[in-house]
């Protein structure tokens, strides 16, 4: 007799009941397409699927309706796209907001990481305080639209969710850093925010990297976000980014950072940035991200 699946279990925390899937093609915060096809990579690479082997029920809303360059105007050449842009956030932001309300694990996947701005409001408005969040990324994406170098709102979300307090900066940490322009460097300094660069991880091990992350941005349950840009890992194992920065996380140490937080018992939500199926080989990206969603949401060898 086969047994009926129970849902993900992970010591520290309850099982993961229900997965509400968002997808948000964004590739306005770019400068490259093909981004905006990064909801339906994730999905041909069996998410639903595999979620559901893991015991969790899977409610898909589909994609957020977002324009396409063509048929936008640029309007500001240091924020490009930006009112159009924070208007698609602000719509995640309500869709999250509300998935959180019901009971729901809300899984964004993007898109470019501009759309982070939207999810971390969201997740705010629905907690009633800003979330613990661990940025997972090559890059800052601190800049302002006055220190960008090059107006693309995908490196500048960090910067407007402190901006409305939906991130606080002491509750915030940066994993996998090797990227960073002067100006994001200035900042993150002025502001505390803990970075953990890749020497970091090389000398300190990913293990004791990700419990000195969680220790600065965990409240107990349902309190850290993690906003997951695919450029973080290193482009051997994931090709498909529209930024690819060589030297960067490993399959292994990518998985360690999720398994420990499924472990911590205190994540809350999730969202994966930044695949490019057009720079991609074989929908590898992809289906890595999938892989890392389920070690994130309390998938284990035994």
């Amino acid at each position: 007799m086969i047994s009926e699946p129970t849902p993900a279990r992970v010591p520290g925390r309850k099982p993961v009941a229900r997965v509400d899937v968002v997808g948000v093609p964004m590739d306005l915060g770019a400068d490259r397409r093909g981004v905006d096809m990064g909801p339906s990579a994730i999905r041909y690479a069996r998410l639903k699927e595999s979620l559901e082997k893991l015991g969790i029920e899977v409610a898909d809303h589909g994609n957020l309706r977002v324009p396409v360059p063509e048929s936008a105007t640029v309007e500001q050449a240091n924020a490009k796209y930006y009112p159009i842009i924070k208007a698609v956030c602000e719509e995640l932001a309500g869709v999250v907001r509300d998935v959180i309300g019901q009971g729901g694990f809300p899984l964004v996947l993007g898109g470019d990481h501009s759309i982070a701005m939207g999810t971390i409001a969201g997740v705010a408005l629905a907690r009633g305080k800003a979330p613990g969040v661990i940025w997972v990324d090559a890059h800052g994406d601190i800049n302002t639209p006055l220190t960008s170098p090059s107006g693309n709102v995908h490196g500048m979300p960090v910067h407007f969710a402190l901006e409305s307090h939906a991130v606080d900066p002491s509750r915030m940490v940066f994993i996998g850093l090797r990227d960073v322009d002067e100006g994001e460097k200035r900042v993150i300094r002025e502001l505390g925010v803990r970075a953990f660069t890749m020497a970091d991880i090389d000398r300190l091990g990913m293990s004791t990297v990700v419990s000195e992350a969680l220790a600065i941005v965990a409240e107990g349950e349902n309190s850290v976000h993690v906003s997951f840009d695919m450029d973080g890992v290193d482009p051997q194992e994931a090709p498909g980014v529209g930024t690819p920065v060589r030297g960067g996380i490993t399959y292994r140490e990518a998985h360690l950072l999720m398994e420990g937080v499924a472990a911590s018992g205190t994540l809350g939500s999730l969202e994966i940035t930044e695949i490019n199926p057009i720079l991609d080989r074989e929908n590898r990206t992809a289906i890595l991200a999938v892989e890392l969603i389920l070690s994130a949401l309390g998938k284990t060898t035994l």
